[in-house]
């Protein structure tokens, strides 16, 4: 039986606006575990399946339009409520190389939507046919780094009907991170952190004789970025566009994931307000417009009007401090607010080292900032390096009574960090794409604020994540979200908290050290208390292979390792489609298994579609409830149940209550059997995989 520990824990550090450290904490070397590639995603309507690795296509008149790389009718109802339309280039036209499908961490497909993409030489081409008019669309690709870090640019051509040409400028100065925690641009770097434990040689190296050697580069990832273009006129449904990676390009290979494609509607315009150009602000970003951003608030705040940032690109280096303020953009396809990364002369109080653009408000010690509106810009960052010291995120400080809508927030360390304690915010219709480190958190005390309709793609980190730290948040709403591969951690993460809600998102593709929806007992996070809702969500080829443990996690999993879990927590009609190992997963950290438990949670109305091992993965003291709990395309036993690893005479630890109706299973019958029940001990720590089908419509 595996002793296993997680990562990270014993080297965190603790900062404001920092994130956990994520390392390898010493464990006991166990088998190796199975690394795999699993199925591709479920081709929607008229779509037809190309060989892997060779020329693919749904070809030209044949949109396919996806969600999370789902047939649309699998996620009604759930996740962020878009403008735009998603094609995956898997599913287009292509005289290019399908790579995928694969669900190893440290690979090209394995970051892409839906575990799959097209790879271009110089001279191919992928295309797409728009499923509806559209005058604008985002491409997510990945192309090499430079042979010692840093990045390189490269030409992307675009074309619409074969008459209207562009050249997209595609850059990897923003991708390819390696190496351990907190991460190195340098592809050659030797291990940052020789003392801690790494699992590709199941060993400490500073600490084993003869030294090993790893691979170089180590563990590349972050692979992937996105780039927006404005097309300058109306396109129709049935028109095509075609990507080529030109011929002569610096780029050896350029991978293609993903089009996105929508009609932006036309600049808004703010009569009535503070223009920040009558204040001397720079569109053109040749020169810094901070100070003019300042004068412009500081007036509109005397005469109670709002500020309006018109069309036009900004150059800010530093934090624009907001209290009681309203700032509206033409919309963030048109007024972008764009800085570079600047090293300061001396470390701040807070520990920063750099600063960057940002809109902050005041420290929650200085009583927070109120009344704070922003909407309808961009945000668009220099932070190619993780520093958990450093405050360069897009939105931050402490915000109450405030609302925060319709912005895109690209190339920050975090698109949101909020530390409280602070009260009422609300976060609607945002885009937050290509973070260093998470997508949005509530840290510390934040209460009575929602999240909705935001769409998180590519974090660093957690995509989601309301962390009690010290102080504990309360009655906060994550709700109709997106979260699509997040490279490190989890796309939904909840660290203490009482009467907290996570409702109808749509999360997908996982890539490692993380899952879909967690629910932790750690990095000093207070306990849960009162109510815990997790209803209605979905989650798509999620439930990865743990590296450092080297076991499947669950799609959702729960994890007690400072303390028990045992707050009243509802997982209710949550659907659970294509994981990779579990659907479900309670786990304590072998050091503290006989110190801490997991209880008082409730399964109700689950659909679970394929498991490529167990429908519940138990592997901590205490109990779960089940009903109406539905599973087919199970791989492996309904119930793994390992408990504590004592294997007590009298069964496990665990303890699973059948409340009736849990129906369905797989390859070794019924999900939830009679002799599994209440606690019988069918521990098996690494179960041989069956790879499940591609999510279906339920009958």
């Amino acid at each position: 039986m595996s002793r296993y520990s997680t990562d990270g824990d014993a080297a965190r550090v603790r900062s404001r606006a920092r994130r956990p450290v994520r390392t390898a904490a010493a464990v006991t070397a166990a088998a190796a575990g199975l690394v795999l590639g699993l199925g591709s995603p479920a081709p929607a309507a008229g779509v037809q399946a190309g060989a892997q690795g060779g020329a693919q296509g749904g070809g030209a008149g044949t949109p396919v339009v996806t969600r999370a790389g789902l047939d649309p009718a699998l996620v009604a109802g759930r996740g962020a409520a878009v403008d735009f339309a998603e094609q995956e280039a898997e599913n287009a036209s292509t005289n290019g190389t399908v790579i995928g499908p694969d669900r190893t961490a440290y690979t090209l497909p394995s970051e892409a939507s839906g575990r799959t993409a097209v790879r271009l030489k110089p001279g191919e081409h992928v295309e797409f046919t728009l499923p509806r008019a559209a005058n604008a669309l985002t491409v997510r690709y990945s192309i090499p780094d430079a042979p010692r870090g840093g990045g390189i640019t490269a030409p992307l051509d675009v074309s619409v009907d074969g008459r209207h040409r562009s050249t997209m400028t595609l850059t990897s100065q923003y991708s390819w991170l390696y190496n351990q925690y907190p991460f190195s641009n340098d592809p050659q770097a030797d291990l940052l952190h020789p003392d801690w434990w790494i699992t590709e040689c199941g060993c400490v190296p500073a600490a084993t004789t003869p030294t090993p050697v790893v691979d170089k580069p180590f563990r590349p990832s972050h692979f992937y970025d996105e780039q927006r273009l404005l097309l300058g006129k109306r396109y129709e449904a049935g028109d095509t566009v075609r990507l080529t990676a030109p011929r002569g390009s610096a780029a050896a290979w350029t991978v293609i994931d993903l089009l996105d494609t929508q009609l932006v509607a036309a600049p808004h315009i703010e009569l009535r307000a503070a223009n920040v150009l009558a204040f001397g602000a720079d569109p053109t970003g040749r020169r810094d417009a901070g100070d003019a951003f300042d004068r412009a608030i500081a007036y509109a705040k005397k005469r109670h009007l709002k500020v309006y940032l018109p069309p036009g690109t900004y150059q800010v280096n530093r934090h624009i401090v907001v209290d009681d303020v309203t700032i509206v953009g033409a919309g963030n396809w048109y007024t972008v607010v764009k800085g570079h990364q600047v090293t300061l002369d001396t470390p701040a109080p807070d520990g920063s080292v750099h600063t960057g653009v940002g809109f902050y408000g005041k420290d929650a010690a200085d009583g927070g900032s109120h009344d704070v509106h922003l909407s309808g810009f961009a945000v668009e960052g220099d932070v190619r390096e993780r520093v958990d010291t450093d405050q360069v995120n897009a939105i931050g400080g402490a915000l109450s009574d405030s609302t925060i809508d319709g912005l895109y927030l690209h190339h920050t360390k975090v698109g949101m960090w909020f530390d409280g304690p602070m009260t009422r915010l609300r976060i609607t219709r945002n885009v937050i794409a290509d973070q260093i480190a998470d997508g949005l958190n509530f840290h510390t005390g934040v209460t009575d604020s929602t999240v909705s309709d935001t769409f998180v793609r590519n974090s660093g980190d957690d995509g989601l994540a309301m962390w009690s730290e010290k102080t504990g948040n309360a009655r906060n709403v994550f709700s109709h979200n997106t979260v699509q591969t997040p490279v490190l951690a989890n796309g939904i993460a909840l660290y203490g908290g009482t009467d907290n809600k996570v409702t109808g998102n749509l999360i997908a593709d996982p890539i490692r050290e993380g899952s879909a929806i967690q629910v932790g007992s750690r990095f000093g996070a207070e306990p849960f208390g009162g109510h815990l809702w997790i209803t209605d969500n979905t989650t798509v080829r999620s439930g990865p292979f743990e590296l450092n443990w080297k076991i499947g996690l669950g799609a959702i999993w729960f994890y007690a390792l400072e303390r028990d879990i045992d707050a009243d927590i509802q997982v209710t009609g949550d659907h659970f489609l294509d994981n990779t190992y579990n659907a479900v997963m309670l786990v304590s950290d072998f050091p503290v298994k006989d110190k801490y438990a997991i209880r008082g949670v409730h399964f109700k109305d689950i659909r679970v579609d394929g498991t490529g091992t167990s429908v519940l993965s138990a592997r901590s003291a205490g109990s779960a409830s089940f009903e109406n709990v539905d599973a087919r395309n199970v791989g492996a036993v309904g119930i793994n149940n390992c408990g504590s690893f004592n294997f007590p005479p009298t069964g496990s630890e665990f303890a699973v209550q059948d409340l009736g109706g849990n129906d369905g299973g797989g390859a070794t019958g019924a999900w939830m059997a009679s002799w599994e029940l209440p606690n019988t001990i069918t521990c098996d720590d690494r179960p041989p995989v069956v790879a499940p089908p591609a999510p279906t419509p339920w009958p």
